[in-house]
């Protein structure tokens, strides 16, 4: 039997996959001894970029988001690909969704979306010295890109107007460390 912290695992079975996520249940013994399931979520780890001007504005992405099932407000983001790393994919992700790059990069750490039962590390980064080119998105992207002043996203943040975890969380850490 294998052990996850004060979780006993005796049985795991795959129960969906595709190329981003892979969804598990696991058979164990809970830490209170008795028997039962736990689903868990794997998704591909990520990155996400808030890009910011020389004059203290954010460039942010709006798009629908399948998953959710409504448009979003939220930073530049996208999986790792294999063999990638994580400043080659913020890079590339920034240039592809938004066309810009950019001479300065920062990181600022790592959040996990949803600790209980989805696996999916998600890397943080503030983008500066911005020059604009063209944008290349995926066909799956019809993302439309909003520039703004960095207190007003500091502002859809604190409003609830920006949800999406790891655009909270670096527009936060940016607030704290920058203005």
């Amino acid at each position: 039997m294998k052990k996850r912290g004060p979780w006993k695992i005796k049985k795991t079975r795959v129960v969906y996959k595709n190329p981003w996520i892979t969804v598990r249940e696991d058979s164990v013994l809970r830490p209170d001894g008795k028997p039962g399931i736990f689903g868990v979520v794997t998704m591909l780890p990520g990155v996400s970029v808030i890009p910011l001007d020389e004059n203290g504005n954010v460039y942010l992405t709006k798009e629908f988001h399948y998953g959710v099932g409504r448009t979003t407000i939220e930073a530049i983001s996208g999986g790792i690909e294999k063999g990638e790393n994580l400043l080659k994919t913020a890079k590339r992700e920034l240039k592809e969704e938004t066309g810009l790059t950019a001479k300065k990069w920062t990181y600022l750490g790592v959040v996990d979306p949803f600790t209980t039962v989805v696996n999916s590390s998600n890397h943080i980064y503030l983008a500066e010295q911005l020059n604009h080119g063209k944008s290349n998105p995926e066909g799956t992207e019809k993302i439309k890109v909003i520039k703004m002043p960095f207190k007003n996203g500091l502002k859809m943040v604190l409003d609830s107007k920006i949800t999406h975890c790891a655009t909270c969380v670096a527009i936060l850490k940016i607030g704290r460390l920058r203005f």
